[in-house]
């Protein structure tokens, strides 16, 4: 994995790109690739390149060219099948000069144009530069795994793998935009192509932006080359037993083609069923002793070292862990901020990014997560949330339904489904219908906006001017496919799962950037997109079964897993939030500094009175629910976005 930069002169530019400007750039990227900084400039096209070596560890500089040098490519990421489409390309008569992945780009753009991304499995963000056609065409893989800004500046189109490369070149505004803070606000992330910064957008999954500089406006121009769709159900009549085997196979050539590296590859072991599953799949393939790491908590809520530890010792890998520590987290937030770059609604990325950390300092580049298993097979509570309430929406007169309440959450403390008339009180304080898209993720808005209740009022009456007359799909989720309606209930709340949560929230904060923070490479077997085209296909029994998630999965991995993991309840990754901010009944310092009257004033965002109430609420313990919790998490987060960016340049995390 690595770190890309560039700048493109577009047909009305009054500045041609040079060597420093696009060194500023990059060297903000160095975390995202330690080992060589490269860049070319050429026809009023710069390309940068921080490297992060994984394949072809001494002849896979970059920008890497074609023949004739003609076209040339930067990347971020990997392509998994490169030995396959190398052995096709060499066929058609093209000659390589590197055993690196990254050359099959050029070569299948010299075949198959625009349509090159069609061609490749992996997970990347990309800047094609075509010298003779004068084209450039910046693409991002299919689920949004790896992420790629861009803003337009003086004629000038400026691309790169983080925002504050971009910020690194002084004509670019520095300023929080209002409608992406409320997005994240609703769904815990921001949706492209819109980023926390105004001016600044990203390209969305699945789409491929391209720019020609002969046109005379030379404006950017975005074609979507694949999004998650479920309108070709499989038979329902298949066996269980054929489409466990499928299943098996897809999931096994996917980790097959993940674990090709040219440096060893570790993974990671979260105590549950997706993880344990990719380590299962690598040990069919990989035969020397694997790595696998894990996070523990000294809170038993939090805590899964009984189950990762059980993983482990099955699996025979050679297993380390992270205690985390309250401490810890807070002493990383302003960190994990600074390289997430946008408002965190949960503390929950910080660990992570002290995981991967640890990881390096264990000799690893490359680990392959679970991550992705929960929006391709149903595995969230949020779907059976749903699922409940529509049943029981369905027979309203029926007692016994409203029962099922209490099988939700049982992980939960302090949960909003103890007790059944506690449980109806919570889902129908959502006033969204079953037939409208947000359905399954209402009750997750509604508590994540908590927040916006601290807002100084003219910043919401600027949030409300800001989304003018869009409705609330609109305004998070852009366009929806046409045929959104058509699809069944549990598919429509994937859709917006896949669309929203994954690609801005987990794929980024507790994905790519906190991995990269510290060059490390993550990989995630269950978003190969042919398992996501054969998974959104089944029939909806096949991941949901009354209160059963992930059924399938679970039925495919029986005998390779342990029974314990098999049979336990999903418990998704948690992590203490706003009691890391607190010590002894006070802020830490650095919180109490933050959050100063003056401090609040000087952003101009939020109500200072409201949000020491919050404040004094939290410290004395009494804030046990998520509402409160991420309240706190997101006004300190968003307060360090705007000391590190809007009041900074972005150069450093303090």
């Amino acid at each position: 994995m690595c770190g890309i930069a560039g700048i493109v002169t577009q047909s009305r530019a009054q500045v041609m790109p040079n060597a420093s400007e696009l060194g500023a750039m990059i060297v903000r990227l160095s975390h995202r690739g330690p080992d060589g900084v490269s860049v070319r400039i050429d026809g009023g096209v710069g390309l940068a390149h921080a490297r992060l070596a994984i394949i072809d560890l001494a002849g896979g500089q970059q920008p890497i060219h074609n023949e004739s040098k003609t076209v040339w490519v930067v990347l971020n990421g990997e392509i998994f099948n490169y030995l396959e489409l190398r052995d096709s390309l060499l066929k058609r008569g093209h000659h390589f000069y590197t055993a690196s992945d990254t050359e099959v780009i050029v070569h299948l753009y010299e075949e198959y144009g625009e349509d090159f991304v069609a061609h490749l499995n992996g997970q990347f963000a990309l800047a094609v530069h075509d010298t003779v056609r004068r084209k450039v065409l910046l693409a991002r893989d299919r689920v949004g795994i790896r992420p790629l800004f861009y803003a337009e500046s003086r004629g000038r189109l400026l691309f790169a793998s983080e925002v504050k490369a971009l910020f690194a070149l002084s004509e670019v505004p520095r300023e929080l935009d209002l409608l992406s803070l409320s997005q994240t606000y609703n769904l815990w992330g921001v949706t492209a192509p819109n980023t926390s910064f105004r001016g600044i957008q990203q390209l969305l999954p699945g789409t491929v932006l391209t720019v020609d500089q002969n046109s005379p406006t030379a404006s950017p121009v975005a074609r979507r080359y694949w999004h998650w769709d479920y309108s070709d159900i499989r038979a329902a009549d298949t066996s269980e037993n054929a489409l466990a085997d499928e299943l098996d196979a897809l999931l096994s050539d996917s980790v097959r083609l993940q674990l090709r590296a040219d440096v060893p590859v570790g993974a990671y072991l979260s105590g549950g069923l997706d993880s344990s599953a990719i380590v299962a799949m690598i040990r069919r393939h990989e035969h020397r002793q694997l790595r696998t790491f894990s996070l523990t908590f000294a809170d038993s809520e939090y805590d899964e070292s009984r189950y990762q530890r059980e993983a482990a010792t099955y699996f025979g890998s050679e297993h380390s862990e992270i205690l985390v520590r309250d401490g810890d987290i807070a002493n990383a937030f302003a960190k994990t901020v600074w390289h997430v770059e946008a408002p965190l609604v949960r503390a929950a990325a910080t660990p992570m990014m002290l995981l991967a950390e640890h990881v390096r300092q264990a000799g690893i580049k490359v680990v392959l997560t679970g991550e992705g298993a929960d929006e391709v097979f149903a595995g969230y509570d949020l779907f059976k949330e749903a699922a409940v309430s529509r049943f029981i929406e369905r027979g309203k007169a029926s007692g016994w339904r409203s029962r099922l309440l209490d099988r939700l959450y049982p992980y939960l403390k302090h949960s909003p489904m103890r007790g059944t008339q506690m449980a109806q009180r919570y889902l129908q304080q959502s006033n969204t219908t079953v037939q409208e898209p947000f359905y399954a993720h209402a009750s997750r808005m509604r508590t994540t906006r908590r927040v916006m209740q601290y807002l100084r009022p003219e910043v919401r009456e600027a949030m409300r001017e800001k989304a003018g007359e869009q409705t609330l799909a609109q305004a998070l989720l852009g366009d929806l496919p046409k045929n959104f309606s058509q699809w069944l209930p549990l598919q429509r709340d994937q859709y917006v799962e896949a669309s929203t949560l994954l690609p801005n929230y987990l794929l980024s904060a507790q994905g790519d950037r906190v991995a990269m923070a510290h060059s490390i490479e993550g990989r995630v077997p269950f978003l190969d997109h042919r398992l996501i085209a054969f998974a959104n296909r089944l029939p909806a029994r096949m991941k949901l079964r009354t209160l059963n998630e992930k059924y399938l999965l679970k039925r495919t991995m029986r005998n390779q897993v342990p029974d314990s993991i098999l049979a336990r309840t999903k418990q998704p990754y948690r992590t203490p939030d706003s009691a890391c901010f607190f010590v002894a009944g006070k802020p830490r310092e650095w919180v109490a500094q933050l959050l100063s009257e003056a401090s609040l004033h000087r952003a101009a965002l939020f109500d200072a009175k409201p949000v020491e109430q919050l404040m004094h609420k939290c410290a004395s313990g009494r804030a046990i629910g998520y509402g409160d919790n991420m309240a706190c998490v997101s006004i300190v987060s968003t307060m360090l976005l705007h000391q590190q960016f809007v009041q900074g340049n972005g150069a450093s995390p303090v």
